[in-house]
């Protein structure tokens, strides 16, 4: 437990101001002797997060001595980490995910009171989800290069954005006009959105190809049911107490949130680790000879490089492959329709069946329910097809399409939720549109997890982004529709509203079948797939 204190950012202070001999590393020992290190920058760290393809013309000075791992059971190395450590690291980007999650959709049952509050239509309220929505699919295309920096890492990014997080909510509970609370909402999002960017990268620090599955499955679910409980977490002190206690709730999170991870959150980031190693020798020894691999590379690339491959790339790859084009219009409507339901909900069980406002907030629970049962299928079919058969002697890669089977399976989730929902609303018993979430929620998780790790595989080399081109169109989808689904179901009503966006899923079908049959073909024509 000291050296995961050591390796946080609580630790990392302690060390500048007072440097402990208790939170030492091996290198600032008297005894420590400097270890034969390689000449060469050629793979010093096997789950490296350099982007190969901006470092091709990088060599090193023959006189310079590559730091890396000093074994293959370095136990700095995240990936050697024991198993306690890798799932307590895991669960504190689970806590970091939901905290940010739980603030999209936490507003939705004060939406109607922040309306005559700032005297303004239901509509227009209800801006208060969509540009926390937009501000952290917007974000990572800003923040999500900053954390592949070596020089910066994961961790420091995720404690600066999560302190000005928790100010904002501070803010937002207090503010007293409508332009200001628009704005709070935004940045809110957007300084939250390096644990949706990053945390899937975190994970991938610690665990293997054929173990990662279960890590980002827990983070996926995480992910998913973050939003759906949300409104529950907050309807009933809205309820009792006003909404602006919504916000007090997020304040309370994300405070108990930030002194966790301030205090044990350490840095995952093989190359920053490295990097800091390197630095500690070259204290040491007074020679600075001593690089890391990432410094060498990271040397060479300039502001507009940096800006290129965090901003403009996601975005040129979210207009020029087809891979990832289709992979974000359906993931772009599946969290789309998730957005809807916190307008359809209230008026469902509130105006349909006269449920009080905290106990119309209970069904979002069958979402979170399917979700588990979904995490639990895609647990078992990641031991029986890829865990367990897999040899770690065998040095050539399965096709990327190995990840998509269920998938296929996900795809015919939502129709059944959306079309059950529609037609069974208030005209049956109320245990019946609510079970509509659990088909749902299944779905969700049988298509974003193998989506979410189709696409590093698919663009090994762009992995960063790719997943950052998903993370914005999927948010801005999610953005719009709290604007437009309360015209919507106003105009057109639960039933025809719903089965509009349940026919748009039936489109949707054809896409995991397409990309699982035509993947090979369609990234053998792709210049930057594998």
């Amino acid at each position: 437990m000291m050296e995961t204190i050591r390796d946080s950012s609580f630790g990392l202070l302690l060390r500048i101001v007072t440097r402990p001999h208790r939170l030492s590393y091996i290198e600032e020992r008297n005894d420590f002797v400097t270890p034969k290190l390689d000449r060469s920058a050629n793979g010093s760290a096997e789950n490296t997060s350099v982007d190969q393809s901006s470092c091709n013309n990088t060599s090193p000075d023959t006189s310079t001595e590559i730091v890396t791992w000093y074994a293959d059971n370095d136990n700095e190395n995240p990936r050697n980490w024991s198993l306690f450590k890798k799932s307590y690291v895991t669960s504190l980007i689970m806590l970091l995910t939901s905290t940010v999650y739980l603030g999209s959709a936490i507003y939705a049952p004060a939406s109607e009171s922040a309306s005559e509050f700032f005297n303004i239509s239901t509509t227009v309220s209800s801006l208060g989800v969509s540009l926390f929505v937009a501000g952290y699919g917007i974000g990572p295309l800003f923040l999500s290069g900053i954390t592949e920096i070596p020089i910066i890492g994961r961790t420091p990014i995720y404690i600066i954005t999560l302190v000005i997080f928790l100010i904002v909510q501070i803010l937002t509970a207090t503010v007293n006009n409508f332009a200001g609370f628009c704005i709070l909402r935004f940045i809110a999002g957007f300084m939250g959105s390096p644990a949706l960017a990053s945390g899937g990268a975190s994970l991938d620090d610690m665990f293997p190809a054929h173990k990662l599955a279960y890590s980002m499955g827990l983070w996926g679910l995480s992910a998913e049911a973050a939003p759906a409980l949300a409104p529950i977490v907050s309807s009933f002190a809205v309820e009792a107490k006003g909404w602006t206690w919504a916000f007090w709730e997020m304040t309370f999170l994300s405070g108990f949130c930030l002194i966790v991870l301030f205090f044990t959150l350490p840095e995952t980031s093989p190359d920053t680790i490295l990097l800091r190693r390197a630095q500690r020798i070259r204290l040491k020894t007074g020679n600075s000879k001593y690089q890391s691999e990432s410094e060498i590379t990271h040397s060479s690339l300039s502001f507009s490089d940096i800006l290129f491959k965090s901003l403009l790339r996601p975005l040129s790859l979210t207009f020029t492959e087809p891979i990832i084009i289709a992979i974000n219009l359906y993931i772009g409507l599946v969290y789309a329709t998730l957005y809807s339901f916190f307008e359809s909900f209230p008026l469902l069980y509130e105006d349909g069946y006269g449920w009080d406002l905290g106990i119309s907030t209970l069904p979002f629970a069958a979402l979170f329910i399917g979700s588990f049962l979904g995490f639990t299928i895609y647990c078992t079919w990641n031991w029986i097809y890829i865990d367990k058969p897999y040899d770690p002697k065998e040095t050539s890669m399965s096709l990327p399409e190995t990840r998509l089977p269920l998938a296929l399976f996900g795809a015919f989730c939502f129709p059944v939720c959306i079309f059950l929902l529609a037609w069974t609303a208030v005209r049956t018993h109320w245990i019946v549109p609510i079970s509509a979430g659990i088909p749902f929620g299944i779905g969700s998780t049988l298509v974003f997890n193998p989506f979410l790790t189709y696409l590093p595989y698919a663009y090994p080399q762009y992995a960063a982004s790719a997943l950052a081109s998903n993370d914005f169109f999927r948010s801005m989808m999610g953005a719009g529709m709290p604007v437009v689904a309360h015209p919507l179901f106003g105009n057109l009503g639960i039933d025809w509203g719903n089965t509009l966006i349940g026919i748009l899923t039936v489109c949707m079908i054809p896409i995991p079948f397409a990309l699982y049959r035509a993947g090979p073909w369609l990234r053998r024509r792709s210049k930057i797939a594998l």
